[in-house]
């Protein structure tokens, strides 16, 4: 699927958050650097925390931010996210909610990516999901265990939602696979730099240039780059290869660590070096 126009307002009829992906790239792009797309576990450390912590996100520099939706079996995160699920279960957060929190935050923040595992989807039911993500602004959707092909139907539902379906591919990938991973697409592709699950990394993998590379002559939409990356460094050094830099794991063990202002600084450091600053 190709990208939206990224000037173009939603027209009448879309969602309100349709297009925002789009125009965030672009806006970057223009600026110069690569996106920074900070990651954080809607609930933790608690429901009323999440608000003030998208809040420094946004301040931090952060051109979209993706929210988890917690979910009792994580199996495509580390410890470090799956821990912070947990704890955001225990204190009865949902899909619903992280809905409703998007709702009354979205548009005063940059474009929100709702995180998601396809369990809690589908125990909400797919059209009241899809009525609900558009209406509350959100700007893509991303399912972590929803591969392409495997149902087609509820692929197209997703994808006609009116948030974009971000979509994820791996170094495992052929050039068969990427080129129809893209054609159900929109927003950007967020390329797993490693095998295995998030978390925090000391290095990049040596091919990473090689992989992106090899991904952007394949696809039209952006690239963004995630798992692994930890440090400024790292992120400098993914901003010159791709369009956006993502990061979750470092953020959050800083938050558990060092507390909110590490948090806070972390994600500023992480901006300026994906911005190129």
């Amino acid at each position: 699927m190709r990208p939206r126009p990224a000037d173009a307002p939603p027209a009448a009829g879309q969602a309100p958050g349709a297009g925002r992906l789009a125009a965030a790239f672009s806006a970057r792009r223009e600026a110069g650097g690569a996106a920074f797309i900070p990651y954080l576990t809607h609930g933790f450390p608690s429901p009323d925390d999440t608000p003030r912590l998208l809040e420094r996100l946004a301040g931090a520099g952060a051109d979209v931010i993706e929210l988890g939706v917690p979910f009792s079996d994580p199996l495509a995160d580390g410890p470090t996210i799956q821990r912070a699920s947990w704890r955001a279960l225990e204190q009865g957060v949902t899909l619903a909610s992280t809905l409703d929190l998007v709702s009354e935050r979205a548009a005063d923040l940059p474009p929100i990516v709702l995180f998601s595992y396809l369990n809690p989807i589908l125990h909400m039911g797919i059209g009241a999901f899809c009525e609900r993500a558009a209406s509350a602004g959100a700007a893509g959707v991303l399912v972590t265990d929803l591969p392409v092909g495997v149902d087609p139907e509820l692929e197209r539902r997703l994808s006609g939602a009116g948030p974009d379906l971000v979509r994820l591919v791996a170094p495992t990938t052929d050039e068969a696979r990427i080129r129809g991973i893209a054609d159900t697409a929109s927003g950007f592709l967020y390329y797993v730099s490693r095998t295995g699950v998030t978390g925090a990394r000391a290095e990049l993998a040596a091919t990473l240039g090689q992989e992106v590379a090899r991904l952007r002559r394949l696809v039209d939409l952006p690239v963004a780059v995630g798992f692994g990356i930890s440090r400024p460094e790292q992120a400098a050094e993914v901003a010159a290869l791709a369009d956006g830099v993502v990061v979750g794991s470092a953020l959050i063990d800083a938050l558990v660590e060092e507390g909110e202002e590490a948090f806070a600084e972390l994600a500023g450091a992480l901006a300026g070096a994906a911005h190129g600053g």
